[in-house]
């Protein structure tokens, strides 16, 4: 393996590179005022959290499904665009409510495609879409989803709070496939009963509710490095993963599975006494976790193979998506 090359091929990485915006974006949003609802977590996490009362908070989150899986398969966007969102909920240990949508219609077949699999994806994971807004004239077919969900604000998993000394876990379900079509998404749940999927999810509420992980993010399109060096980005931390021992299917290249958005897959930061009772509450799921790293003080995410090391972001210099 060729550890140097694989480190500039993350970070490099379109999935990675493509987040750098946000930074541009944020800095315009400054809480200068004041408010009704207490704002526990915004910028820089799966959900933004707003509590609402003494106890319980809601989850908010959005995403806007990548133009290039919407022309390689529109249904496929349309399951995903509900897919992910739920996973944004789960990372936060928190229980989905109902999704609301914005649709942009250029292709009326392209858009009953998307519908069917935003359809289909609503009946699996069980997340009712209660409103939205309709362009039926569009220049470009686009799909945008919100959800909220909710949680109790004691039993949150953030991004931004991993400790030095950490133990870094990374979880893939396993059981599954590569989209045909589009090869960067490795597909776990449209061949399973939406009891398992739904079942993988609560497992996330339930390392929340017992307060096993210091930290956790679901593995997005920055892939598993990316995922987890926004996660200490945010928690202005480092890390040092072996890559050998990041759970991975045998016939897939782990340069290529590093980059892939899985299906159901998470990474989080917990105390070493912890990582037992998380192991064994996502192996009850049929999700694989395996400790492959440490979080450290010095603000890099070095990635080694088990003999050598190579710094994939330094963020004393650089970022990722600078929240």
């Amino acid at each position: 393996m060729n550890l140097k090359k694989l480190a500039e091929e993350i970070k490099n990485f379109e999935g990675v590179i493509r987040k750098k915006e946000i930074k541009n974006v944020v800095s315009n949003f400054v809480f200068e005022e004041e408010y009704d609802f207490d704002i526990i977590v915004d910028f820089g996490d799966d959900a933004a959290v707003v509590g609402i009362d003494g106890e319980n908070a809601i989850l908010l989150a959005a995403d806007g499904i990548w133009g290039k899986l919407l022309e390689a398969d529109p249904w496929w966007a349309g399951y995903c665009s509900v897919l992910v969102n739920a996973n944004d909920i789960a990372a936060m240990g928190g229980k989905p409510v109902a999704m609301t949508n914005i649709i942009s219609i250029k292709d009326c077949d392209i858009g009953r495609e998307v519908l069917s699999g935003v359809k289909e994806g609503v009946k699996k994971f069980g997340i009712p879409m209660v409103g939205g807004h309709t362009h039926p004239d569009a220049q470009c077919n686009v799909l945008d989803v919100s959800i909220t969900g909710i949680v109790k604000k004691d039993c949150i998993l953030r991004s931004d709070n991993a400790k030095v000394g950490d133990k870094i876990i990374f979880a893939y379900d396993l059981d599954g496939k590569l989209h045909e079509k589009f090869k960067l998404n490795w597909d776990t749940t449209t061949m399973k009963p939406k009891k398992i999927v739904r079942e993988q999810l609560r497992a996330l509420t339930i390392i929340g509710e017992e307060k096993l992980a210091n930290s956790c993010k679901d593995i997005s399109n920055p892939g598993a490095i990316g995922t987890l060096g926004m996660l200490l980005e945010v928690s202005k931390k480092g890390g040092v993963v072996d890559v050998t021992k990041i759970p991975k299917p045998e016939d897939i290249p782990l340069n290529h599975w590093l980059k892939v958005y899985p299906g159901t897959a998470f990474v989080f930061t917990a105390k070493e006494e912890n990582v037992k009772s998380i192991v064994e509450i996502l192996e009850d799921a049929n999700i694989t976790a395996e400790v492959c790293g440490e979080v450290i003080k010095d603000r890099k995410l070095i990635i080694s193979d088990g003999k050598e090391k190579e710094i994939v972001f330094d963020f004393e210099k650089e970022y990722i998506c600078g929240c």
